[in-house]
């Protein structure tokens, strides 16, 4: 029988985790660099409307790489948001991994296999003996682990195989939604919004299919400015771009 893994909101954030790094240098058009003082232009650069064609190419990765988080889960079960916090990495283009250092340990690494579908997933905590299982015994992270070549890769064709893409904002604050085409992850996650500024995904807010409890994950320099914020309203600002720049 298939493994049901409950919404893990966390696993796309794993995913797209390493893309939050040092990406490609912004290039403006030449003939926006040689135009005389005091001609007018078009659009200035960072005022040009967001494109996953632009954006994207600029979230693509090599490896190694690594980036810090702050998550912070939602739950109708909790008194107060679940904030944990920690690194991702990206050893090589097949391993992904999330290691959670603070409320718990826990380390969760995925090992992409040789064809779609094929992997393992393996979770560590202290004194506890390692869990494996099969990605094939985890549909819902299928789709998922061909996201996370799609995105690192830049390769926008291969992303929209998966999902609905729509960019709003500016090439220097911007936000994509990605909308589920598989109907299994769909059942589970409504949406997951990328949010960044100029070449850097700051946060990912990933929305479920139902309910309301919103998970959302700080990435990078968003992640170290939230380091010692606990107010919902400031990392909610920080997550869209609003604090402090690089």
């Amino acid at each position: 029988m298939p493994m049901t893994i409950k919404p893990c909101l966390w696993t796309l954030t794993l995913l797209c985790g390493a893309a939050s790094l040092h990406a490609a240098p912004v290039t403006e058009p030449a003939a926006a660099q040689s135009a005389p003082a005091g001609a007018a232009t078009a659009v200035p650069g960072e005022a040009a409307a967001a494109d996953p064609a632009w954006i994207l190419p600029r979230l693509a990765q090599p490896v190694p790489a690594r980036t810090d988080f702050v998550e912070v889960r939602g739950s109708a079960l909790l008194k107060a948001p679940l904030r944990l916090s920690g690194e991702y990495r990206r050893p090589d283009a097949a391993t992904l991994v999330r290691e959670v250092r603070a409320p718990y340990a826990e380390t969760t690494t995925i090992r992409a296999g040789a064809k779609p579908g094929q992997g393992e997933v393996s979770i560590v905590r202290p004194n506890k003996p390692a869990k494996r299982f099969s990605l094939a015994r985890a549909p819902e992270l299928v789709a998922l682990q061909a996201s996370f070549g799609a995105l690192l890769g830049g390769d926008r064709a291969l992303l929209e195989q998966h999902y609905r893409l729509a960019a709003e904002g500016t090439r220097r604050q911007w936000t994509i939604s990605l909308t589920p085409k598989d109907a299994g992850l769909a059942a589970r996650v409504r949406e997951i919004v990328l949010l960044g500024r100029d070449d850097e995904l700051r946060c990912i807010e990933t929305r479920p299919a139902r309910g309301s409890e919103q998970q959302r994950t700080l990435l990078a320099s968003a992640a170290r400015a939230a380091a010692n914020v606990a107010d919902a309203s400031q990392l909610a600002a920080l997550c869209r771009g609003h604090g402090a720049a690089r």
